[in-house]
């Protein structure tokens, strides 16, 4: 099954990407993680992309669309795979579209995960993130166990820039402007599945999974 998810930043993609990926036994592949992974090897591309990414912008379509690409190509995703974080505006849905067409594939499905920008806020200042590993925490919903320390192994969690308050609303000012008219985009393609985002995270990822399941 091949799908992308849809959403805000801080609507929760990440975490049913984790939950999809498992229960459909696909690859869960995250630009984000990718851009992340090169930020913190201090790659010319990591140093580029942070630039955007610190300033609540959108990195540009060249050096992702790359990235996705290659990625597609490889032999774990010819039974399917999960996009998170792409497509994130129409011309590189496009890019996609001719992406898999090279690659003699189409999409089942686009998840769209429906989360007001008020909760958004307030879910990012919560969140911490391991400065070694990566792993990511909440305060409120997900806390360490020890607090401002990662479970994992124990390093210090961090507010990771791109989760402060005003960089926050800068992501969501470009999010509305450049990624919201992907739902209409995906409507008209008769492949969108919307779902509130704000319910316990399990709850969503069975109806997710219950209505891929009725449409397959």
């Amino acid at each position: 099954m091949k799908i992308i998810l849809l959403g805000a930043p801080g609507a929760g993609k990440g975490t049913q990407a984790e939950n999809l990926s498992k229960m459909l036994s696909i690859p869960h592949i995250s630009t984000g993680d990718i851009f992340r992974e090169n930020i913190r090897n201090e790659t010319k591309l990591g140093l580029e992309a942070k630039n955007f990414i610190d300033n609540g912008l959108l990195v540009p379509d060249d050096l992702t669309v790359s990235i996705v690409k290659d990625r597609l190509k490889k032999e774990d995703c010819k039974n399917g795979f999960l996009l998170d974080g792409f497509p994130r505006t129409i011309p590189q849905a496009e890019s996609l579209d001719k992406v898999l067409e090279s690659l003699d594939a189409t999409l089942d499905a686009a998840i769209n995960l429906e989360v007001s920008d008020s909760i958004i806020v307030k879910r990012m200042a919560g969140r911490r993130v391991c400065k070694n590993c990566g792993r990511i925490f909440h305060t409120i919903t997900l806390p360490p166990s020890v607090d401002g320390i990662c479970d994992s192994c124990g390093s210090q969690l961090i507010i990771r820039d791109d989760d402060k308050e005003e960089t926050v609303l800068e992501r969501l000012k470009t999010y509305h402007e450049k990624t919201m008219p992907l739902i209409d985009y995906y409507e008209k393609k008769g492949l969108l599945h919307s779902f509130d985002g704000t319910k316990e995270i399990m709850e969503t990822t069975k109806e997710i999974i219950g209505e891929l399941k009725a449409g397959s």
